[in-house]
């Protein structure tokens, strides 16, 4: 089905004690009690919108996790009555600020633990989406898997190749990235040890105020002779904890992911006859949690360049 109108929002949760709670809003126009969401702007991602529209109904700001699910319905348009067809994509967002002032969309908020929300959500497809956030734990570790931007042809850059710089197309990807990767809380960066791939994350590094840490076994030269290792070190950079960006290359990438969800028997839609994708400037957001061997991979979303709606793992 194609969609008229396209929303996001998120299942917005805090810690509390040693569980956690959710938000729920009561939206006076429709009165009812729903997850926070709404429309997206032109030329906005659905990550963007769903942050902004956070903070806009409830007061918090929010930090990205994994993508939880989308909804499909139909709405009447408001000038001829006829029905429009309707998508909302949910994430996974924590409060880590913020306080809730009424507003004129919004005129409650309600913190409350999982089951209590789910008993009073209107709709049950938005009751569908608080399930499938209850099916992982709210906080896993998340790994921001970038591959780097547009750099040109090889054949025509006459220098050494580890010093291709981005292209003109691949610096507006990187920009692109230096917008979509705050909103899910990065803490440190590290790359292949090539200049356009250092040059993709630069900005977010320097956003952060962190130098870029090089990572040669996240290279294809690095990664080939041996992936386990490069394996093992991205694990052990998850293991950290926190949100890790890494930036990488089309030769490793789909590997890494593909081994990683064979590991852990994860599905990934994303992959076409079992081709997993890796685009220029392109973004995987796996979600680790801790097993007893080490981070288990729990969900792996992926976000074509130039950065639509993320293909979810199954989980």
């Amino acid at each position: 089905m194609s969609v008229d109108v396209r929303a996001a929002g998120a299942v917005l949760w805090r810690r509390a004690g040693a569980g956690f709670e959710v938000a729920l809003v009561h939206r006076p126009r429709y009165d009812d009690w729903s997850l926070p969401k709404g429309k997206v702007d032109p030329g906005e991602t659905i990550a963007a919108t769903a942050v902004r529209e956070i903070a806009e109904e409830t007061g918090f700001r929010a930090v990205l996790g994994r993508y939880v699910a989308q909804t499909r319905y139909e709405v009447p348009a408001k000038n001829n009555g006829r029905l429009l067809r309707k998508s909302v994509d949910y994430f996974s967002g924590e409060a880590v600020s913020g306080a809730f002032d009424p507003n004129e969309e919004v005129d409650e908020l309600r913190w409350l633990d999982p089951v209590t929300a789910e008993q009073l959500l209107t709709r049950p497809a938005d009751v569908r989406v608080l399930r499938e956030f209850c099916a992982l734990p709210p906080a896993p570790t998340t790994v921001l898997l970038v591959r780097h931007a547009k750099a040109g042809k090889r054949e025509d850059w006459t220098g050494d190749d580890d010093l291709r710089p981005l292209s003109e197309a691949g610096q507006r990807q990187a920009a692109a990235l230096r917008d979509l990767l705050p909103l899910f809380g990065p803490d440190r960066v590290f790359s292949a040890p090539r200049l356009r791939c250092v040059q993709t994350v630069g900005g977010v590094a320097d956003a952060l105020g962190v130098e870029v840490a090089h990572e040669p076994l996240l290279s294809e030269e690095g990664y080939w002779p041996d992936p386990l290792l490069g394996i093992r070190r991205l694990l052990s950079i998850a293991a950290e904890g926190g949100t890790p960006v890494i930036s990488s290359q089309g030769g490793v990438i789909p590997d890494l992911v593909s081994a990683l969800a064979d590991r852990d028997g994860l599905e990934l839609p994303a992959a076409r006859d079992g081709v997993v994708p890796s685009k220029k400037g392109s973004l995987w957001v796996l979600s680790f949690c801790p097993g007893d061997d080490g981070p288990v991979l729990v969900g792996a979303d992926y976000y074509p360049s130039p950065l639509p709606s993320p293909v979810p793992s199954a989980s």
